[in-house]
């Protein structure tokens, strides 16, 4: 399988570093284990990895390469805001059953041997204490598991005055999966494609204060009042300025500043594929709740592929800057250097 990822790199325009070529190595031989294991249908489950590093170097190509060639029939990718949607829908309907949860991983995974678990991280508490239980729940059912993560385990819910919280599920985790870390110098992610983008997000524009003009320029014609339209999210209204198709157009502050909710941008998501987000301000100027909600906006867009047009008050890296932002600012600003600029 190691040529798979050098021929898929030649293709991309680039070649596998160090770290990327280790990672490699070692997928390549969990994917002759799992292929060894499917005909001989016998033994303990083959281990699985846990890929780290700094934002851009290669940790979803490489594994989403290796998912995409693996010929295991039973594999399932979800990436962790869409997996928690379903589960807590799901646990919900088994919520006064002792063992709610293992049966909802039931439920959601079926006779998946292979889980690849894209974007993991943990900062909130209540789901770091479901975490613990769902992972001791797929291990139990003898699942391999590949997640990908920003954070090493024991950087996981950083924050000191919970972390205690999930040191049990860091040892799990640490006990369960090989650690390979990816941190070569190169920043993928931060160098553009020479031709043309690779991806329909990368499609979307990052554009300066709303002038018209430039609005237009880019296809994008300002809403008029009577365009607001009143959506129905999950039981809850939420303003659009505009809906137009496939195209949904809100401002910042009535999307990001409410208490909306990673659940909330999965669902407008199922319904629209282009997205226009007018009024970003200077993150350090807004609260760190609103600021927490556009990351997780930004991590669903991209991971759904869907192109996202952002009118800025300011240029991206004084948009992005300051105190108290997210913890995963870093992955956001990646992410949306992959827009076109104005």
């Amino acid at each position: 399988m190691l040529e798979t990822f050098e021929r898929a790199a030649r293709q991309a325009g680039f070649t596998l570093d160090d770290a990327q070529r280790a990672a490699a190595t070692r997928l390549s031989r969990l994917g002759t284990e799992l292929a060894g294991r499917r005909r001989l249908f016998a033994g303990p489950p083959p281990r699985g990895l846990y890929v780290w590093g700094p934002v851009g170097r290669g940790k979803s190509w490489l594994t989403e390469t290796f998912y995409e060639a693996l010929p295991l029939p039973r594999k399932h990718r979800v990436h962790f805001h869409a997996f928690f949607r379903e589960f807590h829908t799901v646990y919900a309907r088994h919520r006064r059953e002792r063992n709610a949860c293992d049966l909802a991983v039931a439920e959601l995974l079926g006779d998946c041997r292979l889980l690849f678990f894209d974007e993991f991280h943990v900062h909130d508490p209540g789901d770091a204490m479901m975490m613990g239980r769902v992972l001791t729940s797929l291990f139990e059912r003898r699942i391999t598991l590949v997640a990908t993560s920003n954070y090493p385990p024991a950087g996981l819910l950083p924050n000191p005055v919970h972390h205690h919280m999930f040191e049990p599920t860091i040892k799990l985790l640490e006990a369960s999966l090989d650690v390979v870390e990816v941190a070569g110098p190169r920043d993928y992610r931060g160098e553009r494609p020479a031709q043309g983008a690779r991806s329909r997000f990368e499609t979307g524009r990052y554009l300066g204060p709303a002038d018209p003009r430039q609005l237009r320029a880019a296809g994008l014609e300002p809403p008029t009042a009577d365009e607001r339209r009143q959506l129905d999210v999950g039981g809850r209204t939420l303003t659009a300025r505009a809906v137009r198709g496939s195209l949904v157009w809100f401002d910042f502050h009535e999307l990001c500043a409410e208490r909306t909710s990673t659940i909330d941008f999965l669902t407008l998501a199922d319904r629209y594929d282009t997205w226009v987000l007018a009024g970003l301000p200077r993150l350090s100027s807004t609260d760190r709740d609103a600021a927490q909600r556009f990351a997780n906006l930004v991590d669903v867009l991209h991971d759904r592929d869907a192109r996202l047009h952002l009118v800025a008050d300011a240029p991206l890296a004084e948009a992005l800057h300051g105190d108290a932002l997210p913890l995963d600012i870093a992955r956001t600003a990646s992410r949306l250097r992959l827009l076109t600029p104005a």
